[in-house]
């Protein structure tokens, strides 16, 4: 009877004065008590949710470098341990009396992949020793019918070889004149290395991350002494050379009229303090649907905006270079409103990474029941976003433009409503309301890549440019000067760049440290890896 009579409807018209005010005072309280009891547990969901997210980080498998590495390894040592046990296997299987078997039919070998056509072929003839028939009664030699070829494939550590430079000379007895070639300028003048060790050496440090420490004792093992400091002032030698080209390219980037944009620390030694502080690697690349890729690195100090305005700003006299104009492609940082300021560079635009966009709610997808839910409608939605894009890849940027107005535009359209109605129903400070609010709040420059063919809609190509650096700097540990720091983005910017339109990076920078001496300065960027080619 009291749960019934509880939850009878009260008229407060025929109550005292007093009674009424005193219950409507009881509805406030009760009100203000739920507002923040919603209020604590959106702080609790938000909490608990960055708990996970270190439970993750810190025990679960993710996607990253680190664990890729280590499954890497893993996969590697279950290929050791199986070519270990069959190896073991027929040498058990050889120990054993021969059994006469029923005949089986031959097991279907899996098709492996053929070996490349312009490695070296080092044949091995294999014939019997005897060509007579075996059989008593006959005797006669045998015919060849036929051969069975199988190839293996080998490897030759590092070959060291000497280049011999023999100068004649040649004298008129009747003049008393002598004639000799002058020498030809390398790398390192007056030093024993040709362009080819410089190369391999920067190559080794900057595309396979070897520290000199390290190549020291590889050059060893093929009896060649090259202490650390020598292989350094060898790559200082190099990077050297290579300023000239690397202005040249630089100057090449700028004239893309979309640009991705990107930065990531590394550690700088400060000198004195055994210590280290914290650089910054700026990356610039040409767009993704650009026919002539590229990327160039800034080495700074900081992170703040005045590098990256510095970096884009046209140089006066002698050179007259105009600023750069046109758009780029950043995540949200803010050290990008500066470069991009509508009122300072009207010729700017800014558009934003969906893929950064995406990981808010990739995030929330692993979270509590509630946010898992949005977050894994959003990644359905934005799964059929990124597959329409995908058919437009081969495009050009006309028919790029008019085939996301019909196809991909209609499915963003579609999103922003949904996240819109989402958004009313989650509460203020919630992780939702963050994840549906760093899309909204950029709507414009997240979508503009739908009018515009040439944008890309994300800004991975860059963020791909971005982790030779971080796996270099897992590998030596530091940068040891800002100038260290400015010759290595010399020296990836080129490299990398090389990589992109598919050039062995090795053979083109051998090449082009023996020419660069000698290349007439107004014809440099013959030698930029989008036009190079091997002498």
């Amino acid at each position: 009877m009291h749960s019934d009579t509880a939850t009878l409807p009260i008229d407060m018209a025929h109550l005292p004065a007093q009674v009424a005010a005193l219950i409507a005072q009881l509805q406030q309280q009760v009100q203000s008590q739920a507002r923040e009891i919603a209020y604590a547990n959106a702080q609790l969901e938000k909490v608990n949710f960055e708990l996970a997210r270190l439970k993750r980080w810190k025990f679960g498998a993710t996607t990253e470098a680190m664990t890729a590495q280590q499954r890497a390894l893993f996969q590697d040592t279950l290929a050791e341990d199986e070519a270990s046990l069959q190896a073991q296997l027929a040498q058990l299987q050889r120990d054993l009396p021969e059994v006469p078997q029923t005949p089986k039919a031959p097991p279907r070998r899996p098709r492996r992949q053929a070996l490349p056509q312009h490695l070296e072929r080092v044949e091995h003839r294999h014939e019997p020793a005897d060509t007579i028939c075996p059989t008593p009664e006959c005797g006669r030699p045998m015919q060849r019918v036929g051969e069975d070829v199988s190839e293996k494939l080998d490897i030759v550590p590092a070959k060291f070889f000497v280049h011999r430079h023999i100068y004649g000379k040649w004298a008129c007895r009747c003049c008393q004149q002598i004639r000799q070639e002058p020498a030809e300028p390398d790398v390192v003048d007056g030093g024993i290395p040709a362009s080819g060790l410089v190369a391999h050496t920067l190559i080794s440090r900057f595309v396979d991350h070897l520290p000199y420490y390290r190549q020291e004792p590889i050059n060893a093992r093929s009896g060649v002494h090259t202490p650390r400091s020598t292989l350094a002032s060898w790559g200082g030698f190099g990077g050297a050379s290579l300023v000239p080209l690397h202005e040249a390219h630089r100057r090449f980037i700028l004239t893309c009229p979309v640009l991705h944009a990107d930065e990531t620390p590394v550690p700088l030694l400060e000198p004195g303090s055994g210590k280290t502080r914290k650089a910054y690697i700026w990356a610039f690349a040409r767009s993704h649907h650009d026919g002539q890729p590229g990327v160039i690195y800034e080495f700074c100090l900081g992170r703040g905006s005045q590098y990256p305005v510095a970096f884009l700003a046209g140089k006066g006299p002698p050179c007259k270079e105009p600023s750069w104009n046109g758009t780029m492609i950043t995540d949200q940082y803010a050290g990008y409103n500066a470069v991009l300021d509508a009122k300072v560079y009207p010729q700017r635009r800014s558009a934003l990474c969906a893929a950064h966009a995406r990981r808010y709610f990739e995030e929330l997808s692993r979270a509590g029941p509630a946010a898992s839910a949005i977050g894994t409608q959003a990644l359905q939605r934005w799964a059929r976003i990124y597959h329409a894009e995908g058919a437009f890849a081969q495009m050009d940027d006309d028919a790029r433009r008019q085939a996301r107005q019909q196809l991909a535009k209609p499915l963003w359209d579609e999103f922003e409503v949904w996240l819109r109605l989402q958004r009313t129903q989650v509460l203020e400070g919630s992780k939702i309301a963050q994840a549906i609010d760093y899309s909204l709040n950029a709507w414009k420059a997240l979508t503009l890549h739908l009018d515009d063919g040439a944008v890309p809609i994300d800004n991975n190509l860059v963020e791909r440019q971005i982790k030779p650096w971080k796996l270099g700097a897992k590998n030596w540990l530091f940068v040891g000067s800002q100038l260290a720091g400015e010759r290595a983005a010399v020296v990836m910017s080129l490299v990398q760049s090389a990589k992109l339109n598919g050039l062995d990076p090795w053979a083109y920078l051998r090449d082009v440290l023996a020419r660069i001496h000698l290349h007439p300065s107004h014809r440099l960027d013959e030698l930029l890896p989008h036009r190079w080619r091997a002498s």
